[in-house]
This record gives C-alpha cells, structure tokens and sequence, in this order.
C-alpha cells in the first residue's frame, strides 16, 4: 500500500510509527482518553512525542478544544464530560498533529443523533476547510449525508453498492 508517496510494506517499524503520527489522526468509538488527565492535557499529550514545547503544546490544544466547542470545558476530567463532549476531545486529539488523514470508528456511535450531526459537521467542516481526507466506519444511516463516496464491507467484500446488491 502507498501512502502519501511511501510503500508502507518497505518502512521500518519506527518509519511506520513516525509516519502514523504526522499522517494518520484516529478517532476511536470508545473515545480512549486519559482518565487522569483533562480534556485539554488529552490534546497536548497526542502533541508530546513532537518535542514542542510546552507553552506551543497548550496554545495548540486550547486552540482545538476552541474549534470544537470546548473552550470552556477543557479543564475538566473525561469523567466530568458528557459522552459527546468526550467525542469532541478526541477528534481535538485526532487533529492535534495536523493530519492529513482521519480515521474513525464509529464517530457517532455513543451519541444521540442531534449530538452525532454536529459531530459530522465539524469533521466535515475539516475535510472542507483543511483538506483532511476522512475515512468513517460506521453503522449509523444518517452518516451517509455528510460522505462524498460510500462503500460497503459485507463479509470481507467491498462495494460501492449498497448491502442488497451484494448478494
């Protein structure tokens, strides 16, 4: 597989996890925060192996809890976060190293749907404004008005064709 101009099957393991860390943000459906550490310490810790320094980390990650609405939040504990402002954590988390790409479990999958439409707004807002390119496994019927391309995965199979037409 190439990546940005890179074979990845020829890349050493440091190479590969170099590469995820400039190239890939990961939005993971269980979230994966830090329980210890508030929203805005979450962000700064995905900004850490960069060597940035501290005080550019903290712009950096209030800047992002800013973007997703957060700005007044980003002191406080995952534990004290609704489920969907803990979504929001980590996507500032996913866009912290400035990815060209977002990968996403199941962004919306915690969240009522009211709740799960902002959340594709704001990665939509990325993809459109940033250029990021925005990959989104998921399950809920509604994701599908904020892609520009689906496709489909029935046992191993991919598709652009819809789940009846794989038969």
């Amino acid at each position: 597989m190439i990546l940005d101009g890179s074979d990845l099957s020829r890349l050493s393991e440091a190479e590969l996890v170099r590469l995820r860390r400039q190239k890939l943000g990961f939005v993971f459906q269980q979230y994966n925060l830090l329980p210890t550490l508030s929203a805005i310490e979450n962000v700064e810790a995905a900004l850490a192996p960069t060597g940035m320094d501290g005080q550019k980390r903290a712009e950096r990650a209030k800047g992002l809890l800013g973007l997703v609405g957060l700005g007044k939040r980003m002191d406080h504990l995952p534990s004290e976060l609704s489920g969907g402002e803990q979504q929001r954590v980590a996507i500032a988390r996913a866009l912290a190293n400035d990815p060209k790409i977002l990968l996403l479990d199941e962004p919306t999958g915690d969240l009522d749907t009211t709740t799960g439409k902002e959340i594709m707004e704001m990665i939509r807002q990325a993809n459109n404004e940033q250029g990021k390119t925005v990959l989104a496994v998921t399950n809920a019927e509604y994701v599908k008005g904020y892609s520009d391309r689906l496709l489909y995965m029935r046992d191993g199979r991919l598709s652009d064709r819809g789940f009846s037409e794989l038969s």
